[in-house]
């Protein structure tokens, strides 16, 4: 099995980011990357997903914002271009990014309802197979392969199972984290069956019910912004909507990853090589900005 299809959600608000994302989408603030070359933050996705393998990707956007996304990867026009001829490395980018407009669709979420809700609009986009997840306002690096590679190729020893991505957490950081335990492969300790999943725990009750064997103390696994979804995933969202099954007023994607787990099992891989930058909020835009620049 070979998962070929990604989704990347870019329809939220950016409302930390006011009043910059008023007038430029959070998603489309440049980023200089390791050479030199300033791109829309959600360009890196697509990068990273072709160093990955995935043939489709489905972007999440709001009513309208398809054709941003389309004029953006279309590049300039011929006489912008003429300019670029003096940027040879420029002008191949511009060749790029077309290429790409060609493996891209959208679904859009018409009304603010959460992130579960925003990753059900692509239900038809996924048609029944297993899909990579990654966070819109996230970029992912690798020392040796993409991250994204690295977690499709669990599609090999999950029999069909939903994996996520996790990384190491302080206690300070459970706050913004879905976090797991479980219980570690002996032949692949990286890998670990997941028993329990809590979004933003308390301190109190991660010490309590979220073990994870390995871990120094005050050490717990959280998401590290991307996941390997099977597609029961779709269902259990569509029931939750259909029952108003909300946390804290919003359909939340870690319920129906809990409920997954119950229903059928759920692994993580540890993440002990991969970067995670996060452009959330602007303190951590500028953060990564400046490591993503220079982290290769």
């Amino acid at each position: 099995m070979k998962v070929r299809k990604a989704v990347i959600p870019i329809a939220g608000l950016g409302t930390r980011h006011f009043p910059a994302s008023h007038a430029v989408k959070k998603e489309m603030f440049p980023v200089v990357g390791t050479d030199g070359i300033a791109r829309a933050l959600f360009h890196y996705h697509l990068l990273e997903l072709d160093a990955a393998g995935i043939e489709e990707i489905c972007f999440i956007v709001q009513p309208g914002e398809d054709k941003m996304v389309k004029k953006y990867l279309l590049g300039p026009d011929k006489n912008y271009l003429k300019r670029l001829e003096k940027y040879p490395a420029l002008l191949r980018e511009a060749a790029e990014m077309k290429k790409f407009s060609e493996h891209i669709s959208f679904a859009v979420q018409h009304e603010q309802e959460g992130y579960g809700h925003a990753i059900f609009q692509t239900k038809d986009f996924a048609n029944g197979e297993m899909v990579l997840l990654g966070l819109g306002d996230h970029l992912f690096r690798g020392k040796l392969v993409s991250p994204y590679r690295e977690l499709a190729e669990m599609v090999k020893v999950s029999a069909g199972k939903s994996v996520s991505a996790v990384n190491r957490i302080s206690a300070n950081e459970l706050r913004g984290y879905g976090t797991i335990a479980g219980v570690r492969r002996q032949e692949n300790p990286r890998l670990i069956d997941v028993s329990l999943i809590i979004e933003k725990p308390t301190v109190a009750v991660a010490e309590e019910k979220l073990h994870v064997d390995g871990l120094p103390k005050e050490t717990w696994l959280g998401w590290f912004g991307m996941h390997l979804l099977a597609p029961s995933i779709y269902e259990i969202l569509g029931e939750m909507i259909r029952n108003n099954i909300r946390d804290g007023g919003e359909f939340q994607l870690t319920r129906a990853q809990e409920l997954q787990r119950q229903r059928e099992g759920y692994l993580a891989v540890e993440m002990t090589e991969a970067q995670r930058f996060d452009f959330g909020v602007p303190d951590d835009f500028v953060a990564s900005v400046r490591s993503f620049r220079h982290s290769a």
